[in-house]
């Protein structure tokens, strides 16, 4: 079942977010960008967008096993905890985040780290940029940009 965060919720999301990097990020990005990763989605950001109605949570039984953050037509702060990785958690909360946005959009866009790449190919997200951000250690966060019509 996915339901809308509430600021009660904040620590929750924030720990699934912040697991999610630490355990799957070092495999893709130095430490720098793990660093800005994990400084980016802060307790501050998560809560300001639960205060704007923006963040989900999806829970298997009473666990809360994964997030997403919808702003407009951009699909962010997508997490599954790793425990639960694989399982198909990730597809759910994209068809939810698309049936969300086709609502109101024609397309929907997304930012894409190296680990979820493939997976939002596999959904029919097509790259249409390629930004990097410095980092902390000289080091270089990489990612995609990428679209999908609905």
């Amino acid at each position: 079942m996915i339901i809308k965060a509430k600021q009660n919720d904040l620590q929750t999301v924030y720990e699934i977010v912040q697991a999610t990097i630490a355990a799957v990020y070092p495999h893709y990005y130095p430490a720098g960008a793990v660093q800005f990763f994990q400084d980016h989605h802060s307790i501050d950001h998560i809560s300001a967008d639960i205060s704007d109605g923006n963040v989900y949570l999806l829970c298997c039984g009473e666990t809360v096993v994964g997030t997403v953050t919808i702003v407009r037509n951009e699909i962010n702060r997508l997490f599954v905890l790793p425990a639960y990785q694989g399982r198909g958690y990730g597809g759910m909360l994209m068809e939810f985040a698309e049936t969300e946005i086709s609502a109101h959009y024609e397309f929907a866009e997304l930012s894409s780290s190296f680990s979820a790449q493939e997976m939002y190919q596999k959904l029919g997200y097509i790259p249409f940029d390629f930004r990097k951000i410095a980092c902390a250690n000289d080091d270089w966060l990489c990612y995609a940009q990428m679209r999908k019509e609905l």
